[in-house]
């Protein structure tokens, strides 16, 4: 793995979705209300639209322009239209900054 840094936690608000680009990807990185950090693909599978612009409800986030959630753990969606996951990516943080593979991962819907 091959991690690059992308903020500091401090800049991250809880259940407010920020977009990051590490390379050519945008990422939702989300802050839930315990405190962890998720890191997933910003592009809603169904409308090709801004995910970091969604809501962050119960472990997932909503696309505000369908209402299709996806797991913030897996990226898979929890209710329709969309159908197809999105990538989730691989965080850790040192020294209170925000690390993030580039690589995409996807997990199996459960």
């Amino acid at each position: 793995m091959s991690f690059e840094r992308v903020c500091g936690v401090d800049e991250v608000q809880v259940d407010s979705p920020m977009r990051v680009e590490l390379g050519d990807q945008a990422i939702a990185l989300v802050r839930d209300s315990a405190g962890e950090l998720f890191a997933i693909g910003d592009r809603c599978t169904h409308g090709d639209i801004s995910l970091s612009e969604g809501f962050v409800e119960d472990g997932t986030l909503e696309c505000w322009a369908h209402g299709s959630q996806f797991s913030l753990r897996t990226g898979w969606p929890k209710s329709l239209p969309a159908f197809e996951p999105v990538p989730v990516f691989a965080i850790k943080v040192e020294d209170d900054e925000i690390f993030i593979d580039p690589t995409p991962i996807y997990r199996e819907n459960n």
